[in-house]
């Protein structure tokens, strides 16, 4: 048993089996569960673990789609004290192997899509594996014994860390038991297990897909009245684009809270976001796994206040100086963040510290007598700037700078830029190599679909942001672009 003392992710239990009792707390397809028949699963899945023989300490794989099942053995595993190392489906049989070489578990479970695990596949490479269960199944009932004979890097997160960060969304974005959430992200990525952790701590109701398609999460929506969800860009452009193919203009009004990670909305993004969920409060989240989950926060759209966020990015003008970038909000109450540079220089390497931070990578953690927490801070690879209002400022990754002609470059500051004109979709800007800079800035451009080239030259004259793709326009009466419609073609300039 756990020392609930201390912050334990299974001190949802007692809320859900009391507050949410006789309550819809999981909805997968046609099963449903109330507070207290999902509390019941996992204290009976954790007595299961206990006489099959998983001991504290032991860690337990898991390679599985979304589902109840995934959330009750997540925490099963974590109340009878073991560690459990969610692993990507997705992963070819070499990816899980370096895996299972890495994580040394003892219990490898999955469902049906996982039926290219197979027990004599790691056998002699991962000596700890002893059992081998199907999710649907009970444990104890149905597991293979392994003869014992005889790289990724796993973060190792706390309990403190996950609910300090649950607590955190809570207090942010809103959640409470009146929450009809709908899983989209794989609960194999942090950003998953940090959202799906801070509803069971509030008591909201789970709407869980077995992995996001559109058309699914846009039923889901509808038939659950779902009033909350979480997405990276690639979701909500699949989103809006299904409304657009349906020709609904406006989707749910039942939904309240998106929240926003893995990468910035465009200023398009976001005002299709807000014509699709008139009444969400839309906010974007800016983190990483080491991190466990969310830094920082901003509001890109209110309902209640009727306003909307402007975008701040890098001005166009003498890029390498300007201290600007993209803004990626306020961090959460309980989390640190300075900026670590040159004195001569605002911008610098982003560090963070405080009870979010993980552990260590897995084999490599500090020892029971050191705290990493006390004054380490966790470098995020990330180069920004804190402004007068608190806000950071995301410029660039140290290890994406392009040293171009003295002075240092960061692609995302180029990119912003960019994708501020009407007829840019997308832009990669990278570094090659070059005798006289030693790297040359070179911008991968793909227009939209209503957009033309004005000539077919490479060497086009780039001296701002309207001459990097000077577009052929026209205007007509109503001030309306008037493009000639073709498809979408890629170009490279170099800037």
């Amino acid at each position: 048993m756990a020392n609930y003392s201390k912050a334990h992710i299974c001190q949802c239990l007692s809320r859900l089996s009391t507050v949410r009792r006789s309550s819809t707390v999981m909805i997968m397809g046609e099963r449903r569960k109330t507070g207290i028949e999902f509390v019941e699963g996992v204290l009976g899945l954790a007595h299961g673990l206990i006489q099959l023989g998983l001991k504290p300490g032991d860690v337990v794989a898991i390679s599985a789609l979304n589902s109840d099942l995934y959330l009750e053995w997540l925490l099963a595993v974590a109340y009878v004290g073991g560690i459990t190392a969610p692993f990507n489906y997705r992963w070819s049989l070499e990816e899980a192997r370096a895996a299972l070489q890495v994580a040394k578990p003892t219990i490898l479970v999955h469902d049906a899509t996982g039926n290219f695990w197979k027990f004599e596949s790691y056998a002699d490479s991962v000596p700890s594996l002893r059992w081998q269960v199907l999710m649907n199944t009970p444990c104890e009932g149905h597991s293979t014994n392994i003869r014992t004979t005889g790289r990724p890097k796993g973060v190792t997160l706390s309990h403190s860390a996950l609910v300090v960060q649950s607590l955190a969304k809570i207090a942010i974005v809103g959640y409470g038991e009146d929450d009809v959430y709908l899983h989209t992200a794989p609960l194999c990525h942090i950003g998953g297990i940090s959202s799906a952790l801070a509803l069971l701590m509030a008591g909201g109701c789970h709407i869980l897909l077995p992995k996001f398609e559109a058309k699914l999460a846009v039923e889901s929506i509808d038939q659950h009245s779902v009033t909350s969800l979480i997405t990276v860009p690639a979701m909500m452009t699949d989103l809006i684009s299904f409304y657009r193919t349906k020709h609904i203009s406006v989707g749910s009004k039942s939904v309240k809270k998106v929240l926003n990670g893995a990468g910035g909305l465009s200023s398009g993004l976001i005002k299709n976001a807000i014509e699709i969920f008139p009444r969400a409060k839309l906010l974007s989240a800016y983190g990483m796994t080491e991190a466990c989950s969310s830094l920082t926060f901003m509001t890109l759209y209110d309902p209640a206040r009727e306003s909307c966020i402007q975008h701040s990015y890098a001005n166009s003008s003498n890029l390498a100086h300007k201290p600007d970038g993209i803004c990626v909000g306020k961090p959460a109450p309980h989390i640190e963040i300075r900026i670590a540079g040159d004195d001569l220089s605002c911008i610098g390497r982003i560090l963070t510290r405080g009870p979010h931070l993980m552990l260590g990578y897995w084999g490599q953690m500090p020892s029971n007598n050191s705290s990493p927490t006390d004054e380490c801070w966790l470098d995020t690879g990330d180069i920004g700037h804190i402004d007068d209002c608190g806000n950071i400022w995301l410029v660039g990754r140290l290890k994406g700078r392009i040293k171009s002609g003295g002075e240092n470059v960061y692609p995302e500051e180029v990119e912003a830029v960019l994708l501020q004109h009407p007829g840019i979709s997308a832009s990669v800007v990278i570094g090659l190599p070059d005798s006289r800079l030693t790297e040359m800035v070179v911008a991968c451009i793909r227009l939209k679909d209503n957009w033309q080239w004005t000539d077919s030259s490479s060497n086009h004259p780039v001296q701002n942001t309207q001459e990097v793709c000077g577009m052929e326009k026209s205007i007509s009466n109503d001030n309306n672009w008037e493009i000639k419609k073709r498809s979408s073609e890629s170009r490279t300039y170099v800037l």
